[in-house]
């Protein structure tokens, strides 16, 4: 070869080897916002990495294995030199470090890259078709990209980029990552923890433009990582460099870029939901600037934003309008200090709190015309301050030594002036509904909606982390410690603490309370009283070790071990549970097929445990008060609201009905003596090659069982003889170990252990003892991708994926019911509950998912994306069955309760005698499935062609075919016993309609 050429060669690996990360290409895990440089040289050599941003220099000496690694670097751009005998070898290497990745760069005799015919040269962008050092799967999505594509602007977005990623219960939002539910996922900004852990439905999360590079992890994490069975999403922020650069970004999506929403109808031409006068309008304004303060020592990346948010709506009837306005700012700053080139302190700070007020008024659908009446007013605020403190150093070339102490706080807080006023009034649609649309649709109550609730979460990280190469071994172990604190109060506001809900009905229908109503009345009024309140806390740690060693050139392998350790503390500060020394074992290889980086064979095995939620401390280690009354519904009467003088219904309550059902009612509920934790087992297998330099393709295969769960389990005969309900913290389906009393029918006070997967429960009526059914998920799945790396001209990726999700229970929320109390659903409210097995609620039998983009020229590019996701089964589930005489699921409330598998079919009625009903069973799915949904989205990206200035504007269109398909359906199948509910199968929510979305942006 030409000498020329080989200069030619060596100088387009610049920018980035490895930078372009395809989604298709797994990489090596590190729960830190670093990665690292690794590979082959001369034995003796020094290989020195300079930051190109920072002047960072870091050196290690190729051993005489051939080996070489750089860890704990932080993500950008460096330069990499050879240096022999005190002179440099050839050219500098430009190498960029991917978050949470390896970088392979393997270095020949002349100090130039000596697998050239594994990587892509694409002008000044070197790729890594295949990471053979990888034994884990994960994205890799950076701000460039997200650039030149119609993503949203959330971290959820781009998580759902990745294969197996899919929105969940869009009533309880969040994301499911490979069959779990969406309460079992994790997020990191930069190393830092900041899910919610009162739910784990949500986390904190900042600006796009505060990010440099996201990461999603699908499967496979490292011993480094716990605390997740689903997937987790490891951002990383912006920092400042030698250059002193600024930067204005404006987003605008005003309503008139909105399509409206359909009304929905019930089969009778009743109204279900009305959407289509909803309108909302958001503009953002964000303004950054980064730059030495001592240059090549101090750096600083900072940056403010404004947002503004509108919205109007109407509620599902359209009998009012209601206003949502929104005006907040987001702040956030990164400071770096390299006290030496081996020696570096991170500073982390951002603010997520924001503001919104609330304003409810009558409306007229018909005519659009919102009543003059002073509006019902309420205001919320979330959000709040985290931030962290990192130090990393390097002693000696071959260890180092990371810390980080860190702080998320979040916060939510709901009020009203009409609290201590008004209670809240409702009603029930599906039996009501006819006779409020009779009354005119008049506003009922003098309250806007929504509890009262104060509540504040803090979680104080230390972490510790330490990377020792020796020789063919590079060990990590560390040890992490998180301390949360959920402080909250929440209650129903007005007089009575009630939430009051009209419901229409026929005389002898069993109620909730088991009470019957009674002759001539068919309609009446439930009412809920709910209130807790405390302060509790999470204690978690864990440490790990872990092997990663290169036993042959082109064979890996990453060896394992976590053991976490939980501990929840109920009100007074007491341990609630404890649940310690749980081992995780990993194991992965990566086998480089031909030895020169362009195939691989790649595997994992590995178990994650789950923590306890902050909620199930808070319902059931403080006190909770949950109790249903049942009243004659005398009627309607005129009144005024006190705090805006506007009209309104106020409900005329006659005789109770029955007693108080306060069997929900919880006070430091017992824990089974002998409580496991959840745990997932996953198996992954996977193939990659690269077809040429330009294109590559793998195929790989996931197996997840989750074989337990923890939950809130219905007791009532701990010893054989039926008592009050008991609500323990346990394993259903498994040993139970309880303190039982003379009082519960047992012959002594003492421990009793039973198994629940026999006795437990005792059936009314019939008096028979049975048990749970065992807990089981699993999931399947077979994933192919075809990548073509971006050369600055196009990019393309595909993928398809088929999955089954099976099983008896979702997880630690229920979807099914839209019932998101984590860790406290009703899959464990009765026996029926769970009796049956097949497709879960999750369960998306393919998914196909297409993005890409096409640079016309130096002004225009456009990109797309598409999703392809077939709908999820259609379950039904029944109030009653075999072998007990009361209902086992509200007949009233859709929510409540849970459901069954058995579905009265005969003798049914409330004056048919229990024993006589006939039931069918019906499986999962038994009512097919949701339609497919398609989602198709558009970008068009234009750049200002003039030299030296970075000028650009991006318009994308989401949703650009404007499908609405059902994603959500009403699962209750009966009212009473043998009675369909005319809502069953009829949608709740659906895809969003089609709207635009600009974004200017000028760099300078």
């Amino acid at each position: 070869m030409k000498r020329s050429h080989t200069k030619f060669r060596r100088a387009a690996l610049c920018i980035a080897l490895g930078a372009c990360l395809s989604t298709m290409a797994p990489v090596v895990i590190a729960q830190s916002a670093t990665g690292s440089v690794a590979g082959y040289a001369n034995a003796g050599d020094q290989i020195t990495i300079t930051n190109a941003n920072t002047g960072v220099a870091r050196s290690v000496t190729v051993g005489s294995d051939g080996n070489y690694r750089l860890g704990q670097l932080q993500v950008g751009d460096y330069d990499l030199q050879v240096v022999r005998g005190g002179q440099p070898m050839g050219a500098p290497i430009k190498v960029s470090v991917p978050l949470g990745g390896t970088t392979t760069v393997n270095v020949g005799t002349e100090g130039g890259v000596a697998n050239l015919a594994a990587v892509t040269v694409v002008g000044s962008r070197v790729v890594n078709r295949v990471d053979v050092r990888s034994t884990e799967s994960a994205t890799n999505v950076t701000r460039e990209e997200i650039s030149r594509l119609p993503v949203a602007q959330s971290l959820a977005s781009v998580a759902q980029l990745a294969p197996g990623v899919v929105g969940g219960n869009s009533s309880l939002g969040g994301i499911s990552f490979g069959g779990s539910s969406i309460a079992e996922n994790s997020v990191f900004i930069n190393g830092l923890n900041v899910t919610d852990f009162y739910k784990r439905h949500s986390f904190s999360t900042a600006p796009f433009a505060f990010f440099r590079e996201f990461q999603v992890k699908t499967g496979g994490y490292s011993a480094e990582f716990g605390r997740s069975t689903g997937g987790v999403i490891n951002a990383v922020t912006r920092s400042g460099g030698n250059e002193f650069e600024g930067g204005i970004e404006l987003t605008f999506e005003p309503s008139a870029w909105q399509t409206e929403a359909d009304d929905r109808y019930y089969d009778d031409g009743s109204v279900n939901v009305r959407g289509s006068h909803d309108r909302s309008s958001f503009s953002k304004a964000n303004v950054w600037a980064s730059g030495p303060l001592v240059r090549d020592k101090l750096f600083l990346f900072a940056m403010y934003e404004q947002r503004e948010s509108n919205s109007g709506f109407t509620n599902s009837s359209g009998s009012n309008w209601t206003t949502n306005d929104g005006g907040n700012g987001f702040w956030g700053t990164k400071l770096d200090w390299n006290i030496s080139d081996n020696h570096l302190l991170e500073l982390l700070a951002f603010s997520d709190e924001g503001d919104s007020d609330t304003a409810v008024r009558p409306y007229d659908f018909d005519t659009g015309t919102i009543a003059p009446d002073a509006p019902s007013r309420s205001s919320a605020s979330s959000g709040g301050t985290s931030g962290s403190l990192t130090y990393t150093g390097r002693f000696g070339e071959n260890f180092t030594a990371k810390g980080m102490y860190g702080v998320n706080k979040s916060s939510s807080f709901n009020r009203s002036p009409a609290d201590p006023l008004c209670d809240l009034v409702s009603y029930n649609n599906d039996s009501y509904g006819d006779v409020y649309r009779a009354m005119g649709e008049p506003t009922l109550g003098c309250h806007p909606g929504g509890s009262v609730i104060a509540h504040e979460d803090e979680r104080r990280v230390k972490r510790l982390d330490f990377e020792w190469v020796l020789g063919d071994h590079m060990l990590r172990f560390g040890w992490d410690h998180e301390l949360m604190t959920t402080d909250r109060t929440t209650r129903y506001p007005g007089p009575t603490g009630q939430l009051f809900t009209a419901y229409g009905g026929t005389p002898g229908d069993v109620l909730g309370n088991g009470a019957v109503l009674p002759a001539g009345v068919d309609v009446f009024m439930m009412a809920r009283r709910r209130s807790d309140g405390g302060v509790f806390d999470i204690d978690t740690s864990a440490f790990y070790i872990e092997d990663e060693w290169s036993v042959a050139q082109n064979l890996l392998l990453n060896l394992g071990l976590r053991v976490d350790n939980f501990e929840n503390f109920d009100a007074g500060g007491n341990s609630y549970i404890k649940l310690d020394n749980l081992v995780s074992p990993r194991f992965g290889f990566s086998w480089d097929m031909k030895g020169d980086g362009s195939t691989k064979l790649f595997g994992n095995l590995g178990r994650y445990y789950m923590p306890v939620t902050s909620i199930i401390s808070y319902n059931f280690a403080g006190g909770l008060t949950d109790e249903y009354t049942y009243y004659v519904l005398n009627g309607w009467q005129p009144s005024v609201n006190p705090v805006s003088g506007a009209p309104y219904m106020a409900p005329i309550l006659g005789d109770q009905i029955g007693p108080v059902d306060d069997s929900y009612n919880l006070s430091n509920e017992p824990v089974d003596r002998g409580l496991d934790a959840v745990y997932q087992d996953e198996a992954i297998l996977g193939f990659q090659t690269m077809i040429n330099q330009a294109w590559s393709w793998g195929v790989n295969a996931t197996y997840r069982r989750m074989p337990n769960a923890m939950d809130d389990v219905r007791i009532n005969a701990l010893c054989g003889q039926r008592h009050s309900n008991l609500w323990p913290i346990a394993n259903p389906g498994e040993s139970l170990t309880l303190w039982g009393t003379t009082d519960m029918g047992c012959a002594q006070d003492g421990w009793v252990t039973i198994d629940t997967s026999k006795e437990g429960y005792m059936k009314a009526g019939s008096d028979e003892i049975i048990g749970y059914s065992d807990p089981k998920r699993t999931y399947k799945a077979v994933e192919f991708q075809i990548d073509r790396a971006w050369d600055d001209k196009w990019a393309f990726n595909a993928s398809y994926l088929w999955s089954r999700l099976e099983g008896n229970h979702e997880g630690p929320v229920n979807s099914d019911t839209n019932y998101g109390d984590t860790g406290m659903v009703q899959h464990w409210d009765h026996p029926a509950n769970n009796d049956r097995y097949g497709d879960l609620f999750n369960d998306h039998r393919h998914q196909i998912k297409i993005r890409g983009n096409y640079k016309i020229n130096e002004m225009w590019s456009i990109g797309g994306t598409v999703s392809a996701l077939s709908g999820g089964p259609i379950s039904a589930f029944g109030v009653s069955w075999p072998g007990e005489s009361g209902t086992v699921a509200s007949p009233t409330s859709e929510g409540s309760g849970g459901g069954t598998g058995w579905l009265c079919v005969a003798n049914c009625g409330s004056g048919d005698p229990w024993q006589d009903r006939v039931y069918e069973r019906s499986g999962r799915g038994a009512f097919g499935r949701m339609p497919w949904t398609y989602n198709v989205g558009a970008t068009l990206l234009w750049t200002l062609p003039v030299d030296n200035v970075d000028l650009k504007a991006r318009l994308s269109v989401y949703n650009l075919l404007n499908d609405q398909e059902v994603i959500n359906v009403r699962g209750r199948y009966e009212g009473q016993p043998g009675e369909r509910r005319s809502t069953f199968g009829t949608g709740t929510r659906w895809q969003a309609p089609r709207y635009a979305q600009l974004v200017v942006t000028w760099n300078f």
